[in-house]
């Protein structure tokens, strides 16, 4: 482990030398890119420090007791050795963690799109309880949300709303989010008190920059509309909403959100280019099998992940059998404690895969 440390703590030197030239700073992706691989191993490097001083207080404290010659030291070092030995002990599988190869896209940030499933209006309004809860999450890590599109259910919520999240490390968290949430609850149309079973497909989709996927604007074409729904001035009199038809998938994007045609179209653009990137990576991950086995975080976009029981307030995720009976505060955006046992799943089943590495 050592020598992986070493490895790292080399590079991390080079990477630290690199960040401060005029020509890395005046480029900024690159700079962007080093500063993000600069930060992760720093905390291997800080780490891989306070397991050398733990391997060197071992070995002094080994080096007493073979001495022999003084009782009072001998019996402090024993201590001192056990004390060594424990935190050694735990490090080393924090390091084994760390050294897990990360996903380049987990740093990116992300589009969501929430619809409605089977249900009618009960499960539009429940894709609303679930933006809720993703925004009121989003809110208290201190990412911002913003909405590209919206169809409103007839009796609220949402048959469908597209949403942008930025932040740090936006993607590794919420892509354990992918796929089919069910709820079961009384509806508030239902009059003999009897528990409906409804659903919302949930897509989450790593941001994909120009130089992640080449957009050819060929086969693109752009209709602009007025826009629909509430409107007021300059709202549905202007030719600013966008809709794209790309020609090879027939993926058809919408975005009228803005009162600017041209942010509009960078807005739809956006969640045209991710949608295009997230087909080419479910490709790559299918294609790697070490990685479909691990990956709790995607798969079957139609296998159902998590069920909304209301009136046992309970929420189950079916992936990885975790029971809570915390229904109202995950509904609320408490959501975090779901993702780390998820989180926690993958990194088991992906150290498994890569004990190679250590």
């Amino acid at each position: 482990m050592l020598e992986k440390i070493q490895i790292i703590k080399q590079r991390f030197d080079e990477v630290n030398d690199l960040i401060i030239q005029p020509d890395i700073i005046s480029d900024q992706k690159r700079y962007a890119k080093l500063m993000k691989e600069y930060k992760d191993f720093k905390l291997i490097v800080d780490k891989g420090a306070v397991y050398k001083e733990a391997l060197d207080n071992v070995a002094e404290a080994e080096e007493i007791i073979t001495d022999g010659s003084d009782d009072e030291m001998v019996e402090m070092a024993k201590m001192q050795l056990d004390e060594a030995k424990d935190t050694i002990e735990k490090l080393e599988e924090e390091i084994r963690f760390m050294l897990i190869p990360k996903d380049p896209d987990d740093a990116k940030n992300v589009v969501v799109e929430v619809r409605a499933g089977t249900g009618g209006d009960e499960a539009s309004i429940f894709a609303g309880d679930l933006f809720r809860m993703y925004s009121k999450y989003c809110s208290d890590k201190g990412w911002r949300v913003d909405v590209v599109s919206q169809s409103d259910g007839t009796s609220g919520g949402f048959k469908e709303v597209i949403f942008e999240v930025s932040g740090e490390d936006v993607y590794g968290t919420l892509k354990f989010e992918a796929g089919v949430h069910r709820v079961q609850r009384v509806p508030q149309t239902e009059t003999q008190g009897r528990v409906h079973t409804s659903a919302a497909t949930v897509m989450v989709l790593p941001e994909a920059e120009e130089f992640d996927y080449e957009l050819d604007m060929t086969e693109v074409r752009i209709e602009r509309t007025t826009s629909t729904g509430p409107g007021g001035q300059s709202v549905n009199t202007t030719y600013s909403a966008i809709k794209l038809h790309h020609e090879p998938t027939g993926m058809i994007v919408s975005c009228q959100d803005q009162k600017s045609s041209h942010k509009n179209l960078e807005k739809a653009l956006k969640v045209l280019r991710s949608r295009l990137y997230e087909r080419e990576l479910a490709k790559r991950q299918a294609a790697d099998s070490e990685k479909r086995k691990s990956m709790v975080s995607s798969g079957d976009r139609s296998a159902k992940i998590r069920t909304y029981n209301y009136p046992q307030g309970r929420v189950t995720d079916h992936r990885i059998g975790l029971t809570l009976y915390d229904l109202t505060n995950i509904i609320n955006g408490d959501i975090q404690k779901i993702i780390d046992e998820l989180m926690l799943a993958e990194n088991t089943e992906l150290l498994k895969a890569n004990d190679d590495v250590i």
